[in-house]
């Protein structure tokens, strides 16, 4: 393809995604839904906007793939798996081995041999994790009981492709060593040599991960430049998939894992939010390129053929589904819907299919057809949702008795997201959790981030600034976001973002000084806060006490003091436009205040030394 032809390719991608897919969404269809039928509209057999090219497009797109398993390990925290053990391992496990076995069977009943059977099995058992978790997040439903049930089944069946990838080889009878990515270089060593060269590869991503990438991000943070950040997270990903699959493993298992590795680091949610445009980009040039490919001439001629596989393979997972719901005591309306949302198979049935037919494990034809069958299973499950949420949802949410499971295994958000820690952030940071107020942190200093996870903060490096990053860390479940960043154009965006987008939230915001604090409140922030007003006019009131003045005096002196600074503060900030009225009006105030101390603090000195005339003399 030329330079030309290049453009004019993702002239046609993009049109056509940014035209069908917000109707889709309007529809209710969802996006995944609206790439596939946009990609089946500028296919070759609708209007032909391209051809057969679409095939190599799909093996690029399918890197889309990886970065999502590379975010969806960067989501693995340890004690959110262990929060999930009960469904991931129950739910998640037997979903797969039954599911397995009674498609296996099927198969087996129709004429396949037992390990096409059987590889057949465990690619259908998966369900599209992109499909059902943007459509959970679409719905709202991720909080839910079934959005809960739903995102443990994935995530095991994500970590199943790591041991389905290494069973296919061994089910193969044709002596073929090349994977869906192309020659490995280990492909001409005995079989116990490959062994070792893929776990030392493996081991050497957990220690490079564990040891060595933290340090070196560091190192990258330091320098200030988001723009080598993100092309450091790019590199990850990249120099993983390569390595991987140089030693014929695929490239998303060794993403994956990477992300698993840094799950814990004080950089996973700058990583998470500089992977997500490429992610989001590149998984809708996926679904765009399956439509595209998709074989609609076969569809057509044998529409009773490929209908019958579908429906036949949504019902044996949707039943499979809701009879471990019941088994696990999942409301019977959120069973239902967890049992659609997860009937369909999932995008990595594409990397499978060419990973099995390099293998020798099915025909071309077998797979022509079997592609199909998942893609329809792909664009059918947002209408099947839509409808039954349409009819029963609503019917059933109303009048069954939920049964309330006792496995708590939603992730806790905190309340409380403080952006920037410096000296300002720190006290207040200190103080909400000495009061048991859990808090995030957000900080752009590397070296601050590092010693704060020392002390045991939940504290995680970025800027703030970006809304994704805010995402992240759980923006939409806070309740106080504190702006206490010391640069005022950073602390003006951060507001801004985060204001517009999530007007529920209470912004408490930091000021440096009156100017600054004009400007938050021209912006609508209602809690502002000038960092030295506070500890000057404590300092003041302990020199009032040196110098003779009563406790009790110089603490009204200062209660005084900080009203009259709130009431002018309002009033000036309505003349600030007029500079001449504005200093008229502010040295009015000035001797008002003078005045007001005068009178009201000196009868309460009648009887002693009166310190606020002897400091006017």
């Amino acid at each position: 393809m030329n330079e030309l032809g290049f453009f004019v390719q993702a002239l046609i991608y993009l049109t056509s995604a940014i035209i069908i897919v917000p109707i889709a969404n309007r529809l209710g269809l969802g996006s995944v839904l609206g790439y596939l039928i946009a990609g089946i509209v500028i296919g070759p057999f609708v209007f032909g906007f391209v051809g057969t090219e679409g095939k190599d497009m799909l093996h690029f797109a399918e890197f889309g793939v990886v970065m999502m398993l590379f975010a969806i390990g960067l989501e693995l925290e340890l004690d959110l798996l262990w929060r999930l053990k009960f469904w991931l391992l129950g739910l998640g496990g037997l979903q797969i081995i039954l599911t397995t076995a009674i498609t296996a069977g099927f198969a087996f009943g129709f004429g396949f041999h037992w390990k096409p059977s059987l590889a057949l099995g465990l690619i259908l058992s998966l369900s599209s994790t992109a499909i059902v978790l943007q459509t959970l997040k679409e719905k709202g439903l991720m909080k839910s009981v079934s959005g809960q049930a739903a995102f443990s089944v994935l995530l095991f069946q994500d970590m199943a492709v790591i041991p389905i990838l290494a069973i296919f080889p061994m089910l193969s009878d044709a002596e073929v060593t090349t994977s869906s990515q192309g020659h490995s270089l280990i492909e001409h060593l005995p079989g116990y040599a490959k062994t070792l060269v893929v776990l030392s590869v493996v081991v050497g991503i957990i220690l490079v991960g564990r040891y060595l990438l933290s340090p070196f991000f560091r190192l990258l943070a330091k320098s200030g430049n988001r723009e080598i950040f993100t092309g450091a997270s790019l590199l990850l990903v990249i120099a993983i998939s390569v390595l991987m699959g140089a030693v014929g493993v695929s490239a998303a298992l060794g993403t994956f894992l990477g992300g698993v590795v840094l799950a814990s680091s004080e950089y996973r949610h700058e990583l998470e939010s500089n992977i997500e445009p490429f992610k989001g980009l590149l998984l809708g040039l996926f679904f765009l390129s399956v439509g595209a490919s998709m074989d609609i001439p076969v569809v057509i001629n044998s529409p009773s053929k490929i209908l019958g596989i579908v429906f036949g393979i949504i019902f044996i997972k949707a039943l499979v589904l809701f009879l471990l719901g019941l088994t696990f005591r999942l409301p019977l309306d959120q069973n239902l819907y967890f049992s659609l949302a997860l009937s369909q198979v999932g995008e990595f049935s594409f990397v499978l299919f060419g990973y099995s037919e390099g293998l020798g494990l099915f025909r071309e034809e077998s797979i022509i057809i079997l592609v199909a069958c998942v893609a329809v299973s792909m664009a059918i499950t947002p209408v099947l949702l839509l409808l039954y949420e349409k009819t029963f949802f609503g019917l059933l949410e109303s009048k069954i008795p939920k049964i309330h499971s006792d496995q708590n295994i939603h992730k806790q958000e905190n309340p409380v997201i403080i952006c920037g820690f410096g000296r300002f952030g720190n006290m207040l940071g200190r103080f909400l959790r000495s009061n048991g107020i859990a808090i995030t942190i957000l900080d752009f200093d590397a070296d601050r981030v590092e010693m704060l996870g020392r002390f045991g903060f939940k504290v995680y490096f970025g800027d703030p600034t970006r809304l994704e990053l805010l995402e992240s860390a759980g923006l939409e479940h806070v309740k106080v976001l504190v702006a206490a960043l010391d640069n005022p154009e950073k602390q003006t965006e951060l507001i801004r973002n985060v204001s517009q987008h999530y007007p529920q939230i209470k912004i408490v915001a930091r000021a440096g000084d009156r100017e600054d604090a004009y400007n938050l409140k021209e912006m609508g922030v209602t809690y502002i806060y000038r960092e030295t007003r506070e500890t000057a006019v404590q300092m003041g009131k302990d020199v009032l006490k040196i110098l003779g003045t009563r406790a009790h005096t110089a603490e009204k002196a200062k209660n005084l003091f900080l009203k009259h600074d709130d009431d002018t503060f309002h009033e000036l900030f309505a003349l600030r436009a007029d500079r001449v009225q504005y200093m008229s009006h502010a040295k009015q105030r000035n001797a008002e205040l003078e005045r007001l101390m005068f009178v009201d603090l000196g009868k309460e000195e009648e009887l002693g030394r009166d310190p606020w005339s002897e400091m006017e003399r």
